[in-house]
């Protein structure tokens, strides 16, 4: 029996490392760390050496960032409606649910219609006092779900926060392609590329050479759409609140034309120059007064698909649409949809998709924020057109 210090050994670690670096190199040694991270964690980390239950150090010396919403929201939102706290992460897992660490989470338009209370929709308001949900990236850290392994990166539903408990997984997908950045998964490869892919696809059905409307065209679904009916053989015209997102569409995405709705005094009569001979098909993200001018500028049996109205959250009275007669002369079919009842679409989707990014035939812009600090501000951001692309949250990147 011989017992021995490593520390008598040191003049070993050239042969050591020229021995074991090839092994790792190759595969051929597995090698597990458990790591804490900050000075603060290292006297649990140390402790838990000597005891036998297994502890995530890090997870229990780490507070949870949350963004939360103050109040129902009246009038235009600000970045004061929502506030930043911290709290303790939530090691309970019931079972079923995961635990996840957010990476990216998805700054959307409808986010603002679930801040006032809502009797009857499609989804549930958010409650004051509350963590606010959205659409984003995440990696499972632990699990008491089959179907979900810690380490496996999903999309879906989740709150905006740093830590996340998921209990309903009817609206979480594990991420198939690593081939792209994660990030796309809140956009192009989340809601607003779905909702670009039904809007257009699935409900209005187009034609080759039809001529289409997009408001809100430098947005995340408008870019989208302008791209997928480009590619499908349309004339695309776009509107954007900025000579610089009208030059975006016409050199970046390739719009056949754009105008700055801002700039147009009489939003009828720009209609009319921009489509002398009528829309086929019009995809609406803003509603009101384009709306309004949209409806008898439509060729016979046009179609409206409403994605967005993006300009009626923040006003206590809607605007009234005067024009609908229109909509009976020339038969126009107006359809509004739920992305969400489109789930069963994804994997369709994705296949049709994902091989445009790859053989560069999307561009794609994103406005990416990092920190869930600057969360606030980001989603207030949608409202005036800060943005330009996707507006993203990046919380972590790993």
């Amino acid at each position: 029996m011989q017992g021995f210090v490593v520390f008598d050994y040191f003049h070993l670690y050239p042969n050591y490392l020229e021995m074991v670096l090839p092994l790792i190199k190759q595969g051929k040694l597995a090698y597990v760390e458990d790591i804490v991270e900050g000075i603060e964690a290292a006297p649990v980390a140390l402790v838990g050496l000597f005891n036998k239950t297994k502890q995530n150090t890090q997870l229990k010396m780490e507070g949870n960032k949350q963004i939360v919403l103050k109040d129902y929201v009246k009038g235009l939102i600000k970045e004061s409606d929502l506030i930043l706290k911290t709290s303790e992460i939530k090691r309970d897992i019931p079972n079923g649910a995961f635990l996840v660490k957010n990476l990216y989470l998805s700054c959307d338009p409808y986010m603002r219609s679930r801040m006032v209370k809502m009797e009857c929709s499609y989804i549930d308001s958010f409650t004051p006092g509350e963590v606010i949900e959205g659409y984003g990236v995440a990696k499972v850290v632990d699990s008491s779900n089959q179907k979900f392994k810690k380490g496996d990166l999903i999309c879906g539903m989740t709150g905006w926060e740093e830590y996340s408990i998921i209990k309903s997984t009817e609206t979480i997908f594990k991420i198939p392609s690593m081939d792209v950045p994660l990030s796309y998964y809140t956009g192009i490869l989340g809601l607003a590329g779905l909702t670009a892919y039904v809007g257009f696809y699935e409900i209005c059905s187009p034609k080759k050479g039809e001529i289409v409307f997009i408001s809100a065209a430098s947005g995340a679904v408008g870019q989208l759409v302008g791209q997928f009916a480009k590619l499908f053989g349309c004339y695309v015209v776009g509107s954007a609140g900025s000579q610089h997102k009208v030059d975006f569409l016409k050199n970046k995405l390739g719009f056949d034309d754009a105008f700055n709705y801002k700039e147009e005094s009489d939003q009828n009569e720009a209609i009319k120059r921009y489509f002398p001979e009528g829309i086929d098909i019009y995809i609406e993200n803003v509603g009101g007064k384009m709306l309004d001018a949209v409806i008898p500028n439509m060729r016979p049996s046009g179609r409206i698909t409403a994605c967005e109205m993006i300009s009626q959250y923040d006003v206590e009275e809607t605007d009234a649409t005067h024009n609908l007669m229109s909509a009976i002369i020339k038969k126009i079919r107006m359809q509004g949809f739920v992305v969400f009842d489109y789930f069963n679409l994804y994997p369709n989707y994705l296949e049709m998709v994902l091989p445009l990014i790859k053989q560069g035939k999307l561009a794609y812009v994103e406005d990416i924020v990092e920190g869930l600090e600057a969360a606030p501000a980001a989603l207030v951001g949608l409202f005036s057109g800060r943005n330009v692309g996707k507006q993203v949250v990046l919380v972590a990147r790993d």
